[in-house]
């Protein structure tokens, strides 16, 4: 069997570049795909996976356009080969309590966040059911499971991540496709190190297993929700949380 391609979008952040470690390290040829705009930050995620340099390539893709990112898409395919694994991990937030939220503010998450998510899926499925053969994972949060203050965007779009995530896996499952989200809690990224220290102890306080959690954590249960032999598993969310969040 040939070397299947996986594109992971938002690929150069922190938990997308750990993914693509832990894609490529199952034996994927990996599409890095993010803004082509961010030349320091794409310099230094190519630093970042240099041992990978044969398995994972960097390749412009915005999300939230839905025709550039076909076009996109389909370019990438001509040159690449078939995308059978797609890893939906881009996102933004624009936090702040709703009677100070702007409309742009809850347009640009719900754009990238959730639209994003259609964009991509709509350009790559008919490929998928086609040869009889997909894995998507769809990153969504926990904070779209518990809701979080001065997030209603950003958990609004998280939430319906999954809600198309359980839709899309009944549509597909027959055809090879698998479609499952991964709900990560807080874990060592840039943007939850940023966060003062005193809010970020509280958070670390919720937390039963007392720590954040790893990128590296969630880049493995992805991993194994694109294996060929996680066939049975779809339409599921799958808690990466620290117990933050615990239900059944």
């Amino acid at each position: 069997m040939s070397q299947r391609v996986a594109l992971v979008s938002g690929g150069i952040g922190g938990l997308g570049t750990e993914i693509c470690r832990h894609l490529a390290r199952s034996g994927h040829r990996v599409i890095a795909a993010d803004l082509g705009a961010r030349s320091e930050r794409i310099a230094a995620f190519r630093a970042e996976v240099e041992e990978y340099r044969n398995d994972i390539i960097f390749e412009a893709l915005d999300v939230a356009d839905h025709a550039g990112c076909a076009a996109s898409l389909a370019d990438i395919v001509a040159r690449h080969g078939p995308i059978s694994v797609l890893v939906n991990a881009a996102g933004i937030t624009r936090d702040t309590s709703l009677r100070r939220m702007s409309e742009q503010q809850w347009s640009d998450v719900i754009t990238v966040n959730l639209d994003g998510v259609f964009n991509t899926c709509r350009a790559l499925i008919d490929g998928m059911t086609e040869r009889g053969f997909g894995r998507i994972v769809n990153i969504s949060s926990v904070n779209g499971q518990t809701g979080q203050f001065g997030q209603t965007n950003y958990s609004a779009a998280k939430a319906g991540m999954h809600g198309f995530t359980m839709a899309l896996a009944r549509e597909v499952a027959k055809k090879g496709v698998t479609v499952n989200s991964v709900s990560p809690g807080y874990c060592e990224t840039a943007l939850v190190m940023a966060v003062a220290e005193p809010v970020r102890e509280q958070i670390i306080a919720n937390i039963p297993v007392g720590r954040l959690g790893k990128p590296c954590e969630i880049a493995r249960v992805v991993d194994f929700l694109c294996a060929e032999d996680s066939a049975f598993i779809t339409g599921a969310n799958i808690p990466v949380n620290g117990g933050y969040f615990m239900d059944f």
